[in-house]
């Protein structure tokens, strides 16, 4: 599996623990930035990481800004992606089982490291159930 992430500068210092927490688990980690904690246009990274899920080039991305909520709107205009805004396990999981969710954004300023990292790892082992949510999904993009 391969893993696209971004976050502007209130999630950079949130997205540099899940990228190592990525890399020890040994995921092909892919870091768009930004890379500090200076001021950032958070539309930029969300576009970054949307577009690479959305081409198919990326299996999954990881976005944190500092509520989720800019991340989340940016993302999901690209056709095909599927960003949920998690704040806790049961939504990490319930976005993956249901809605096939391929891009987990976080809020930095709402959520601490070791939830973020829980958050992350549910997502990621949460298989998709298909089925009637499969027909569901499939209503979802429009022309």
């Amino acid at each position: 599996m391969k893993i696209i992430i971004g976050s502007d500068h209130a999630g950079y210092p949130m997205k540099e623990k899940v990228k190592a927490h990525l890399v020890d688990q040994g995921i092909h980690t892919e870091d768009v930035g930004t890379h500090s904690e200076e001021s950032v246009d958070y539309t930029d990274f969300a576009k970054k990481v949307a577009s690479r899920v959305s081409d198919g080039t990326i299996d999954r991305g990881i976005l944190i800004c500092g509520t989720g909520l800019g991340m989340s709107m940016v993302a999901n205009r690209f056709r095909g992606v599927r960003a949920t805004l998690v704040n806790d396990l049961f939504s990490a999981i319930m976005s993956r089982r249901h809605n096939d969710s391929n891009i987990l954004v976080m809020g930095g300023r709402l959520i601490g490291d070791a939830l973020a990292l829980q958050l992350v790892d549910t997502w990621l082992e949460t298989p998709f159930e298909g089925g009637r949510h499969q027909r569901r999904l499939e209503k979802i993009d429009i022309e």
